[in-house]
């Protein structure tokens, strides 16, 4: 019998709700029994443990993310999608904290296969739209990714806001040079 309408995708949407507020270190099943005003061995019927939550909500997350990405890169290509990809990933991770947070857990690959697969599928397009293949693709993807996760964690701990350089301009920059790069890469 599902209690207070509780289903596993209810408990994964109050996980992220909650991730963004308190964040995801803060999610335990204990937190969404009180949220639900049940107790914790109530969601045990619709979820294994704190750790199968925890997986639950890496993968909605990355579809999300997924989902807004494609959204805004969408008929782009070079540069213009670049930027919008660049873009799109900092205002999730600005806008959603916790749920990016968990964008970030290793997962199993199957468990990942749709939201991480996605992704990745996604940023290949766009280096093919720099003529990057195997194996730069994968150098590439590494250090988008590196670049994008480092700036906006930075950010986010403030360790950029003691420079009167604005954020927002050096990110800008940051995407530029990404650009450079993606277009010159060396040839093995």
């Amino acid at each position: 019998m599902a209690r207070a309408g509780i289903t596993a995708d209810r408990l994964t949407q109050a996980a992220a709700e909650l991730a963004d507020e308190v964040g995801l270190e803060n999610v335990t099943v204990s937190a969404l029994a009180r949220h639900f005003g049940v107790k914790d061995a109530s969601l045990y019927s619709h979820i294994r443990n704190a750790q199968d939550l925890r997986l639950r909500l890496a993968v909605r997350s990355m579809a999300e993310l997924t989902d807004c990405v494609a959204a805004e890169v969408g008929g782009r290509c070079g540069r213009d999608a670049l930027l919008a990809f660049g873009h799109a990933y900092r205002t999730y991770a600005r806008t959603h904290p916790g749920r990016y947070a968990a964008t970030q857990l290793a997962l199993d690959p199957d468990v990942a296969a749709d939201g991480a697969g996605r992704y990745s599928e996604l940023v290949r397009a766009l280096l093919r739209g720099y003529d990057l293949w195997e194996p730069d693709q994968t150098d590439a993807v590494r250090l988008l990714h590196s670049t994008f996760h480092g700036y906006v964690s930075l950010e986010r701990s403030g360790a950029f806001h003691s420079h009167p350089r604005g954020v927002e301009a050096s990110w800008l920059r940051a995407l530029d040079a990404l650009d450079v790069v993606l277009r010159a890469w060396p040839t093995a």
